[in-house]
């Protein structure tokens, strides 16, 4: 097991490889669709990001409301291939790692390589289990797109798996070719 501590450092990505199991502690930035469209249009149009995404982990996640005296409630992983038409260019500006469930294309694990970023897989089904290794939770942009707004997470021993590492290595690739499929 990998101790990660966030924001990640260039030399923190670059020594992880495909199937390496992490835990990360530190501050995790929860963002789907809607934020990351808004986040690329702020690139594009050469404004401030409302996030550092130099070192920055983001986790496709939208979290369920918390019920109380919890800091949040469910919290586990969507579908990582609907941020692929935004990844790559998120990562070109300091994004470190992605993390979701589920395949990456093509042109995100290009992007991967060319700026040595990752991609980390964690366990869909289990929301409930992930957010208890979530401490803290606030919300600090586009706070109109409710439950896809982005939110400053502070995460403790929270599992994941090095899905695509920043050498073109895959998770995915590897199990094909174990079993022959």
């Amino acid at each position: 097991m990998i101790d990660l501590r966030a924001p990640l450092a260039d030399s923190d990505v670059r020594r992880l490889k495909a199937g390496d199991e992490v835990v990360l502690r530190g501050v995790v930035y929860a963002a789907r669709d809607m934020a990351h469209k808004r986040l690329c249009a702020a690139i594009d149009h050469g404004q401030e990001l409302p996030i550092d995404l130099e070192g920055a982990i983001v986790y496709f996640v939208g979290p369920t409301p918390a019920r109380p005296g919890s800091v949040i409630g469910a919290a586990g992983p969507t579908t990582s291939s609907r941020m692929d038409p935004f990844s790559p260019k998120l990562i070109a500006h300091g994004l470190r790692a992605t993390m979701g469930k589920g395949y990456r294309s093509d042109e995100v694990r290009r992007a991967l390589r060319e700026h040595g970023a990752v991609h980390l897989a964690t366990l869909g089904g289990a929301g409930a289990l992930l957010s208890q290794h979530i401490i803290g939770a606030e919300i600090v942009a586009y706070e109109d797109l409710g439950t896809e707004a982005i939110r400053r997470l502070e995460v403790v021993d929270f599992p994941a798996v090095v899905a695509y590492d920043a050498a073109g290595g895959s998770v995915y690739d590897m199990i094909r070719d174990r079993s022959g499929v």
